[in-house]
């Protein structure tokens, strides 16, 4: 590489020899970039592009596993698998290439052709159907479309979001451009937006049926799931055999609390399709969340038989936490791990639920290089930005200060106690001291509620030249009203007949300066967990959707400590205000602990709270098992055994780890 020149004058350079057939000296150009350290990406796969048609698959197979192995949910780089197999004459791993290829970027019309192609070769003319219709619909896409879904695919989202409001803006009424802009608002955490694009596409094309499945996909999200249901009463109504509808009616109903109805519902589907991985492991999670574990670990080990790569069955299992694996089954994962083709997806689950094998076998050694494996994986796939966030939180004690929150005391939301706030990070326990609250006759237990982060959303710059958290200064006491009005009566449909309700979203310690703003009488408990059992326990844990800080040791060390001192903030700014909670003085002294917390609610003591464990209500967080067993201290010093891998951990904790969580202002934050 000349002085003059750049990468990219090199990649275009390169581009221009392979259009031409060049393809030695597109090699030769790419040289300089193939020889640093960490190779760019789009060099590794021109390399691979190259070597393909030079008739090198060896030399192209490892520019691709070299490319995978920093991207592995590129697109582009399965694609060229599939063309690598199937010149060679695989024609089943080819499949699952393209396969891979189109989950990961749709609009890569050369995998659905090689596909159609494929399928018709196998005899499954229905699959072939299939791909040739989602060929000819991504011929179809506009060029601006097709490029805005690349962009997404391959992480440029703030790219792929300006050209689609570009493209809406000339063609407003545009259902696929709608579709897509939506599906970006989804991957930023706009789901406010992207609800209202997709019911606006579907009143455009009220038959669309792909418009619907994204609209329920977001309802679900937002966890309206009433709406969500409607939807799939819908599809229902229209084609009560399709097995596409029947499974998202059946999820619904499991979120709506029809158990019988789902389940019923999933024993039709695999009626049409005996044996299906995916249906058996969405009625093993609905098991789980009606606590019938035995059944659960029989519809998981049904899907591990029919599709031993199926991890999302094998990390089901595992994340029944109760549950402990046989020598066998641990053997039976060691191999599939060892083995090729497994998708990424598929080697994160399979990396978790080994690691729980290990981990339950002693052999910590084992576990630890399995958790940082299936961690490692799932960092690459993220955008989590450590430093980002910390600047996020010291907004966040820098506008809700001492005044701010005493403005807030005075009134100006809407009054409404009802609300009971549990916060923290997970896997800190607040899952117990919501089932401990949710015993009592007046509190009603609801779930990890997206209604305030929702409402962050919103305000983000949306209130006079303010950015949120600054806007929040902006809210007059009308809008403050309107919006803790909002608040209640978006909750309500998951609410019982109580007068007191608990929100457990973990991530709302973000935002109580805004909870205090719309809600000054909301109640607010931390749940707090030593900092080394709780990162540690965070970072074993494989959540199904955010918490991406919780996939490196360093990120959920820095998370923890920015938390840490957030809360610490609140304690001196507003004493009193917030009540923190620590897991370890609820397992030492529960019935104290319990007393405790209903003395700072206001509540009566009443015994049935002890016994939480009886309490039936579905729990759909990963500590749904564990919550229904009685008070035990297995998991106090589960991370110690993990101790000589941490190091990292423990350096960027200092002293929080060595159990220092608890030092100035706790007295207030125990209301002592």
């Amino acid at each position: 590489m000349t002085d003059t020149e750049t990468t990219a004058d090199i990649l275009q350079a390169a581009q221009r020899d392979i259009m031409a057939g060049r393809f030695s000296a597109a090699l030769e150009g790419l040289a300089p970039l193939l020889a640093v350290g960490e190779p760019v990406t789009d060099a590794l796969y021109m390399s691979a592009v190259a070597h393909r048609y030079l008739g090198a698959p060896d030399r192209a197979a490892a520019a691709l596993t070299a490319l995978k192995a920093t991207l592995p949910e590129y697109g582009r780089a399965w694609q060229e698998e599939g063309h690598l197999l199937r010149a060679g004459g695989d024609g089943a791993e080819a499949i699952r290439a393209y396969r891979a290829a189109v989950q990961f970027n749709p609009a890569l019309d050369a995998s659905w052709k090689a596909l159609a192609d494929l399928y018709r070769g196998t005899g499954e003319s229905e699959a072939a159907r299939q791909a040739e219709a989602q060929h000819a619909r991504v011929t179809r896409l506009p060029r601006d479309l097709a490029a805005v879904i690349n962009h997404v695919s391959e992480g440029r989202l703030m790219k792929a979001e300006t050209l689609c409001r570009a493209f809406l803006k000339k063609t407003p009424h545009h259902v696929e451009a709608m579709r897509l802009l939506a599906d970006i608002g989804v991957r930023l955490g706009v789901l406010d937006d992207a609800e209202f694009l997709l019911e606006s596409a579907a009143g455009f094309e009220p038959d669309n049926v792909q418009v619907r499945l994204d609209y329920m996909d977001v309802l679900r999200k937002r966890q309206k799931f009433d709406r969500a249901h409607a939807q799939s009463g819908l599809l229902i109504g229209q084609d009560p055999g399709n097995p596409v509808f029947q499974s998202h009616h059946a999820v619904n109903s499991m979120h709506m609390g029809d158990f019988d109805a789902a389940l019923a519902l999933f024993d039709r589907v695999l009626e049409t399709l005996p044996g299906d991985p995916a249906t058996l492991t969405s009625k093993g999670h609905a098991l789980k969340t009606h606590g019938r574990q035995t059944e659960a670990v029989a519809a998981y080990r049904a899907a591990c038989d029919r599709r031993p790569a199926h991890g999302d069955a094998w990390y089901g299992l595992a994340n029944l936490k109760t549950f402990r694996f046989t020598a066998v089954e641990r053997a039976r994962m060691e191999d599939i791990l060892a083995g090729p083709g497994l998708l990424p997806a598929e080697r994160v689950h399979l990396s978790f639920a080994l690691a729980k094998a290990c981990e339950d076998d002693g052999d910590y050694a084992a576990a630890f290089a399995r958790y940082a494996e299936g961690n490692a994986l799932k960092k690459r796939s993220n955008r989590y930005d450590a430093d980002r966030m910390a600047v996020e939180l010291a907004a966040q004690a820098r506008v809700a200060d001492a005044d701010f929150l005493s403005r807030c005391a005075e009134g100006g939301g809407c009054p409404d106690p009802d609300p009971i706030f549990v916060v923290g990070l997970p896997r800190a326990g607040s899952t117990l001291l919501e089932q401990i609250l949710a015993s009592h006759s007046l509190i009603d237990g609801t779930l990890e509620l997206p209604h305030i982060l929702a409402t962050a959303h919103r305000l983000r710059g949306r209130i006079g030249r303010n950015r949120y958290p600054d806007s929040l200064g902006a809210l007059s006491d009308e809008d403050a009203r309107a919006l803790g009005a909002a608040y209640i009566d978006g909750t309500r449909l998951y609410r019982g007949s109580a007068p007191f309700f608990t929100d457990k979203m973990p991530n709302n310690f973000r935002h109580i300066g805004l909870i205090k703003r719309i809600l000054p009488n909301a109640r607010i408990i931390d749940a707090r967990r030593d900092a080394m059992a709780c990162c540690f326990s965070g970072f074993k844990q494989l959540f199904a959707e955010g918490q991406e800080f919780t996939y490196d040791l360093t990120d959920i060390g820095r998370y923890y400590r920015d938390y840490a001192a957030l809360m610490d903030h609140f304690d001196r700014a507003a004493p009193g205000m917030v009540l923190r909670v620590r897991y370890e003085d609820v397992v030492a002294d529960t019935e104290g602990q319990v007393r405790r917390i209903l003395d700072f609610l206001g509540l009566p003591f009443e015994r049935r709270c002890m016994a939480f464990h009886k309490t039936e209500r579905a729990i759909r967080t990963a500590s749904s098992e564990q919550v229904r067993e009685a008070i035990n201290t297995k998991g106090l010093d589960a991370w110690k055994p993990f101790a000589p891998w941490l190091d990292p951990l423990k350096a960027v904790l200092g002293p929080l780890a060595a159990g220092a969580s608890e030092k100035a202002g706790d007295d207030n934050a125990h209301g002592d």
